[in-house]
């Protein structure tokens, strides 16, 4: 059965291929809730299959039809993703973020090209070598990426698009001077500064000035900010090319970014039900 609506969330051009502009995050479905051990167990506790592709299809269903995510390791996740396609009729679009030892005399070319290969075979339309790749190969002090070239062309010998994945703002500065062959940057961009290296200010004006799209994550900065916070300041503050990579746990959660979205997209207020307690009955009065 097709469940997909006609409507579409809007859209962006990235190295050629259409992209919705919210991107489906990953890290709440494999329990890297960057708040402790604790929770991380609990959200692996409640990620069934059932359960992720629940969440899966009501994206898929608004038009969000990319998902960043790590290479094939999670079979819940991989079956999640074929019962959500079936489920909805579309397919999602994948953004995979292949990590690999990149120190000279611990590992062969080989390794790197295995990992890429491995990002082919889980589908993947776009790859970007993970921060642990980018970062561990920035050189502050000749304002390079040191070999990235290499990876890149190895991306495109696998016919992906690459991009990169990275915490630093230099690797979108130091990209666009040399001209390395990026099109799109995965940066950390959030109003609280979370795991960000340089102020929100100074990150802003590094995305608004890259030369290729930007994909934002962790706009609610891993929970500690609420979603109308998080999402209103991320989306009034980026360009119409760039996108925000949200990650949820309900399938309510996951409507609620959409919508949230779709109003600050629009520069609207959102008008939601908000949580109810106790001490704000007189709110009411």
């Amino acid at each position: 059965m097709n469940e997909f609506s006609s409507s579409e969330f809007p859209r962006t051009l990235v190295g050629g291929i259409s992209l919705p502009r919210l991107i489906i995050g990953s890290n709440w479905f494999l329990g890297a809730s960057h708040t402790s051990l604790a929770k991380d167990k609990l959200i692996k506790s409640l990620m069934d299959r059932k359960h992720i592709e629940d969440i899966l299809a009501v994206f898929l269903k608004a038009g969000v039809d990319a998902i960043l995510r790590p290479p094939s390791f999670n079979p819940t996740l991989n079956e999640a993703i074929d019962g959500a396609e079936q489920r909805t009729g579309r397919k999602l679009i994948r953004i995979i973020t292949p990590g690999f030892e990149v120190t000279p005399g611990k590992m062969s070319e080989f390794d790197a090209e295995r990992a890429v290969e491995q990002c082919k075979a889980d589908k993947a339309t776009f790859c970007l070598p993970h921060q642990m790749v980018t970062d561990a190969l920035l050189d502050r002090r000749d304002a390079v990426i040191r070999d990235i070239e290499v990876y890149t062309k190895l991306i495109r010998k696998y016919g992906m698009i690459p991009g990169l994945s990275t915490h630093l703002p230099e690797s979108i500065t130091f990209t666009d001077a040399h001209g390395y062959d990026i099109e799109t940057y995965l940066q950390i961009y959030n109003a609280a500064g979370f795991m960000m290296p340089i102020e929100a200010d100074w990150e802003m004006k590094i995305i608004r000035q890259a030369k290729k799209p930007v994909i934002c994550i962790k706009p609610m900065a891993a929970g500690r900010l609420l979603p109308p916070v998080g999402l209103a300041y991320v989306w009034s503050t980026i360009r119409k090319q760039d996108m925000v990579a949200v990650g949820t746990m309900t399938p309510d959660e996951a409507q609620e970014c959409i919508d949230l979205s779709l109003s600050f997209i629009n520069q609207q207020v959102p008008d939601i039900e908000l949580q109810k307690t106790r001490s704000k009955l007189i709110l009411e009065k």
